[in-house]
């Protein structure tokens, strides 16, 4: 089963939230504010993340869908779609099955593709 965008989200990180640490989820996130530590969705349901422009992440996402108006600085595992917005940076090596890139968009890191590069999309303990 392949999570519909147009789902509401089961979690939010506002943005004037700061997070230190991982956070592990399950389904839908938006992350508006700062995420310091790896982003995790948990492998038993499909998984959405939206970053949005004020967003920041620094490290490793893992997710089946995400979409990326803000800030990523570590690798991006997506395990289904990645979608780059034109205000979109990615610092970090990205590993997806399908990759949209908007005029504007930023990455710098190494693309690999396919499904063999995003298999243990999430950990267990998730």
């Amino acid at each position: 089963m392949v999570f519909k965008p147009q789902e509401a989200m089961d979690s939010l990180v506002g943005g004037a939230t700061r997070v230190d640490g991982h956070l592990l989820f399950r389904g839908g996130l938006r992350i508006d504010g700062e995420v310091y530590g790896n982003v995790i969705a948990g492998a038993e349901q499909p998984s959405y993340l939206v970053l949005g422009a004020s967003g920041r992440i620094e490290g490793e996402v893992r997710c089946d869908h995400v979409v990326v108006d803000g800030e990523i600085i570590g690798a991006v595992y997506s395990a289904q779609l990645l979608e780059i917005l034109p205000r979109g940076r990615i610092c970090g090596d990205i590993f997806y099955n399908v990759l949209e890139m908007h005029g504007g968009a930023s990455v710098s890191g190494r693309l690999h593709h396919g499904a063999e590069s995003v298999l243990h999309l999430a950990v267990s303990e998730a």
